[in-house]
């Protein structure tokens, strides 16, 4: 049998010399609670010298799936869903039925100039 043996075995990589206690220093932070339409709080830690515009003011909670805000009385309102449309729904939206009517005109008339006709 070899004499030795593996120095690193039963230990996790990167945990520092045996039987040290600290495990790094840890940066300052700062606790913000966000609050959902249900009442439920969640905590999210932000760096201590983020600036204020920087921080959210409205969060998905991780457990309602409603969004969450940081006034725990006036929580966000869920936001409503829109149904889903066809592309020709979002064509009528954007163009008059004459102007509809003036592009398939368009349209055709060129087929009928590449067909020959």
């Amino acid at each position: 049998m070899a004499v030795g043996g593996n120095a690193i075995r039963g230990t996790r990589v990167g945990s520092g010399p045996m039987g040290e206690q600290d495990h790094g220093h840890h940066a300052d932070r700062i606790s913000v609670s966000y609050w959902d339409g249900l009442g439920n709080e969640t905590v999210r830690h932000y760096a201590a010298g983020l600036p204020e515009e920087e921080i959210p003011d409205i969060v998905d909670h991780p457990h309602s799936g409603l969004p969450a805000g940081r006034d725990k009385d006036n929580p966000p309102a869920v936001a409503k869903n829109e149904p889903y449309k066809t592309h020709l729904a979002y064509v009528k939206e954007r163009r008059t039925d004459d102007e509809a009517e003036e592009l398939l005109d368009e349209a055709l008339q060129k087929l009928r100039e590449k067909r020959g006709q």
